[in-house]
């Protein structure tokens, strides 16, 4: 473990009469996190705004596949680059600690991808780009998600992630709606936005210092070590293996929604395309009171009661309910519903989402890969869902069956969460 890791109860139910207050070293991690936090998001969400109308632009005919194929070849990118970083990271030694160099040097690349990604002429160009992009703000997230574990104590954890999981989810939201103010001028919304996230970035790695940790031990890098980034045990630690497995499927089936969102708009609600890009970037702000709500309440209150599991029991079925909302309601209103009702739930999920994975983290000297690892869950459905939804409409010849296949999802996502014994 990391100097400036802050000594916590292993208990994950707070005492009676423990301390809530953030100390006053964690104030500024707090209040600047959830900002940081919807910075990878945006950028994701963004682009892919971005990405569905230039692979529609270079091929309507074909746009389906590409949009898949572009995204499944982007997300080995992302998988890549979380648990190598992660165990770069882990072995660091500096003045400025063991995350930030990586911090900086990944928001860096992601910031130049996204702007170069609107200058893309085809779609095979625009995938080298994308996959940067990913690779890049991937590289991001996995020391920064490694900062929970190395410093937050457990009595708070609800807390930080539920900033988080409020920042993930509103930049999840907030990034179409930005995009779509320069649908027009793709390659200048694309310049725009990298350079305000790349400040954000930069600006929290400034701001929020870590300790010097030169004087720690550090354990060596070795081929083993690189091929061990990407594996942890399912027999010997079940509980990261079922946290793992709950994290995919929820995000899994979050992702198969969001990334046909404006195809979904056109072929299966039926609106023309200069309509579809102007409403779908609005769905995100309809859902934004529930995603509030949800978020704002979860985490605090998985924090009080002492659990987790209740808490991502209620997400799953909030989105299974929500995914088959615009089945009986094949309309505007019925995407308006079913997007409220989807992000409540999986604001609520990413309320805690963090904390309860930071609890089943095997080796407190392996947080940055072991958390790499998990956070694969959240970027394999970029490579899995795209690819399982187009398979979906193909085979079932329409973009309805998507629904139900997530309603599904949704469920066994919250149901892998049960198994899990070192969570309440």
């Amino acid at each position: 473990m990391t100097a400036n890791a802050v000594s916590a109860p292993t208990d994950g139910e707070p005492a009676q009469g423990q301390d809530r207050s953030v100390p006053p070293e964690l104030r500024r991690l707090f209040r600047t996190a959830p900002f940081v936090a919807s910075a990878a998001p945006i950028a994701y969400a963004a682009s892919a705004y971005y990405i569905a109308l230039q692979v529609e632009q270079f091929d309507p005919d074909a746009k389906a596949g590409n949009l898949a194929l572009i995204n499944a070849v982007a997300a080995v990118a992302a998988m890549v680059a979380q648990p190598v970083v992660g165990v770069l990271s882990d072995r660091t030694r500096s003045r400025y600690g063991a995350r930030r160099p990586w911090m900086l040097g990944s928001a860096l690349l992601g910031g130049a991808a996204l702007a170069t990604s609107g200058l893309a002429p085809n779609v095979a160009v625009l995938t080298v780009c994308v996959m940067l992009v990913q690779f890049g703000f991937n590289a991001f997230q996995g020391p920064f998600s490694a900062l929970l574990p190395d410093r937050v104590p457990e009595r708070l954890r609800g807390r930080y992630s539920t900033g988080v999981g409020l920042g993930l989810v509103l930049g999840a939201i907030v990034g179409p709606v930005l995009g779509s103010a320069f649908a027009d001028r793709i390659p200048l919304g694309y310049a725009v936005l990298s350079g305000i996230l790349v400040l954000v970035m930069v600006l929290f790695v400034a701001f929020v210092p870590d300790r010097d940790n030169r004087a720690e031990p550090r354990r060596p890098f070795s081929p083993r070590a690189f091929i061990a980034a990407f594996w942890v045990n399912p027999v010997r630690h079940p509980d990261f293996f079922w946290g793992f497995t709950g994290r995919l499927l929820l995000f899994g089936g979050y992702s198969m929604l969001n990334t046909y969102q404006l195809y979904l708009a056109q072929d299966y609600i039926g609106l023309p395309m200069d309509d579809a890009k102007r409403i779908v970037p609005l769905l995100g702000l309809v859902s934004l009171p529930g995603i509030l709500i949800a978020t704002a309440l979860a985490g605090p209150l998985s924090d009080r009661l002492g659990r987790r599991k209740p808490v991502v029991l209620a997400a799953g079925l909030l989105i299974a309910l929500g995914a088959v909302v615009p089945l009986a309601l094949p309309s505007v209103l019925g995407l308006a519903l079913s997007n409220l009702v989807v992000a409540s739930g999986f604001g609520a999920f990413a309320s805690v989402d963090q904390a309860l994975m930071s609890s089943v983290l095997p080796d407190p000297d392996d947080f940055g890969k072991d958390l790499g690892v998990l956070n694969l869950a959240a970027t394999l459905p970029n490579t899995v869902a795209p690819v399982a939804a187009a398979g979906i409409v193909h085979a079932f010849g329409g973009y309805a069956a998507l629904y139900p296949v997530v309603g599904v999802v949704g469920i066994l996502g919250a149901l892998a969460v049960l198994p899990i014994r070192g969570v309440r």
